[in-house]
Formats: C-alpha cells, sequence, structure tokens
C-alpha cells in the first residue's frame, strides 16, 4: 500500500520520480526534511522567515517564528529568519556558505495568509542552486490542492528539493510525509518511524486521491475560491482579503474575535483566525459556489447587525 501510495501521489502532484518517506504529522515531516538537508549538504544551519508556523516539535518548532511555543531549549538551534519576499534578506544568510536549507511555506497560514510572490520563489530557488542550499517547502497547510494547484508552490513553476505534506493527505486520520527529490540518496537507518505508514492511514490517503481526482476538487477549488475572493462583502471593517483557493484571510481594521462569535452562535459558521484582526477561511475543498454564497450572505449580515 504505501508504494502504490507513493506512486499515486507522484502521478498526483507530477513528482513521479521522486521517493516519499511517510510519518504522522505535518511537525515530523519538517523535522525529518531538516535532517535529510543536513545529511545531504553536512550543514547545520536553517533559514527560515518571519511569521512562519512549521510545528512544535523541536526543530520544527525552532524555526518557526513564535517564541510563545519555544522552550529554552529549542534555542539550540542554528536557525536565522529572513523576510519574506525580500531575496537580499535571503542572499545575506546564504552567502556565509553554512546552510542546510531553507524552508517556507508559499502561503503562510497562522502567520496570517501571506503569500510568497512568483518572483520570490523563482529568484529563492535560484539562490538555492547558486548556494547549494537545500529548498524545503512546507506544503501542509497550503499544499494538497487548497490553492487550486497540488501544491501552492507549483503555480510560480519552481521544483524544490524536499516537499513536507500532512493534513489534508487522510482526511484527518494522522498521517504526514516527505517528498524527496532523485538529488537524495537515501540510506538504511537515516529516517525512520513507527507508525509512519500504517494500513489504515494508507487506506484513508489513498481514499482523499482517489476522490480528489475524480470529483476534479482541484477545478473546483479553483472555482469556488475565485467566487468567494470576489464576493466577500465590502465593509470599512475590512482592510484586505488575500489568499488563494479556498486558503483565505480577510483583514479586518479591528478585532474579529466579536465577529467570530456571532458567525457561530447566531449563523452556525466556523470560522478559523490568525493573530486577533483576520478571519483565516479554510474550507473543505468540496465547497460549492451555494456553500461560498450562504457564507457570504451571513458575514453580511453579521457585518451590518
Amino acid at each position: 500500500m504505501q508504494e502504490d501510495l507513493a506512486r499515486k501521489l507522484g502521478q498526483a502532484c507530477g513528482y513521479e520520480d521522486w521517493s516519499l518517506f511517510l510519518v504522522n504529522s505535518g511537525a515530523e515531516a519538517n523535522e525529518n526534511a531538516l535532517k535529510l538537508a543536513s545529511f545531504h549538504t553536512g550543514r547545520d544551519k536553517i533559514v527560515a522567515f518571519h511569521g512562519a508556523f512549521h510545528g512544535r516539535t523541536s526543530g520544527a518548532v525552532a524555526v518557526t517564528d513564535n517564541p510563545k511555543i519555544q522552550a529554552p531549549f529549542n534555542a539550540h538551534h542554528k536557525v536565522a529568519f529572513a523576510t519574506l519576499n525580500d531575496l537580499d534578506s535571503v542572499e545575506q544568510e546564504l552567502r556565509g556558505g553554512d546552510v542546510a536549507a531553507v524552508i517556507l511555506e508559499a502561503i503562510q497560514g497562522v502567520g496570517g495568509i501571506r503569500i510568497a510572490t512568483d518572483e520570490f520563489l523563482q529568484g529563492l530557488r535560484a539562490l538555492c542552486t547558486k548556494y547549494g542550499t537545500v529548498l524545503i517547502m512546507d506544503e501542509v497547510q497550503c499544499g494538497y490542492g487548497r490553492t487550486g494547484w497540488f501544491f501552492a508552490h507549483q503555480k510560480a513553476g519552481i521544483t524544490p528539493d524536499l516537499v513536507s505534506v500532512a493534513k489534508g493527505m487522510a482526511n484527518g486520520f494522522p498521517i504526514g510525509g516527505v517528498l524527496i527529490s532523485p538529488e537524495f540518496k537515501a540510506t538504511k537507518g537515516m529516517l525512520g518511524t513507527t507508525f509512519g505508514g500504517n494500513y489504515l492511514a494508507m487506506a484513508g490517503a489513498h481514499a482523499v486521491l482517489d476522490i480528489i481526482r475524480k470529483e476534479n476538487l482541484l477545478e473546483n477549488v479553483s472555482r469556488t475560491g475565485a467566487w468567494l475572493k470576489a464576493n466577500i462583502p465590502t465593509s470599512p471593517l475590512i482592510k484586505e482579503v488575500r489568499g488563494e483557493g479556498l486558503m483565505l484571510g480577510i483583514e479586518f481594521t479591528q478585532p474579529v474575535a466579536d465577529i467570530r462569535k456571532k458567525l457561530l452562535f447566531e449563523k452556525h459558521i466556523f470560522t478559523g483566525v490568525s493573530g486577533t484582526s483576520m478571519i483565516r477561511l479554510l474550507a473543505p475543498l468540496v465547497l460549492s459556489v451555494d456553500d461560498a454564497a450562504i457564507f457570504v450572505q451571513a458575514l453580511k449580515e453579521v457585518l451590518n447587525a
């Protein structure tokens, strides 16, 4: 089942000649991607980005730009934080020749739906190649069809070296993975996992890929997401709407706690949040335009109440 999943995933995302290492969560996927990069390069420094979120385990939290979740021992990792969409800030760190990997999300989810531009991703790919640094794309939240592309970075036309995945892989059942380019030569004992690739997780992961293909969910995400983004109501309270597909953020000019409470308790619509002033929308990939219209109408009513 594991080999079949690797083949099926490769066909779905276009990375058919890559390897797949199966784990149990996004944090574990990122931990192993960072370890692979360090093994591959012999280096020990990582570049991440301000606003990033890569998980809560030791290495993953070290490359997450949130001091609130970092315990003292997490500080032992060598990590530098660059600025998203600022290539100069990245190259400043790469010039020393000691950076094993650059890790980033094509769209920062927890960080407030901050989008890495196509030009930035293309320039970053070139910089990593120039300095012999591994490029890791964290597609745990923004991948698996959420933006209308299978992986969000594919919109920019780049190919990273490692891709971490999880969340959407088995529709809620714990699973994660690292997609590994052919440049990496795995050796026995380099990576390991106790529960990764278990049969229940495999059954869920196979079913998800089958449904994405049979129900044309990437096309549905693009269509519904574009309609939803275009029809978010205008209001003096709304500062900006940004995102791709069904990964959208509505930034308000004030804290959104009361708005979210009204949506939940009066309209029975649950929304996410990023910081204090952004509603984060991560709707199911099966969301229809009719479903999206219900949310739009509910939001209008709450804002006009």
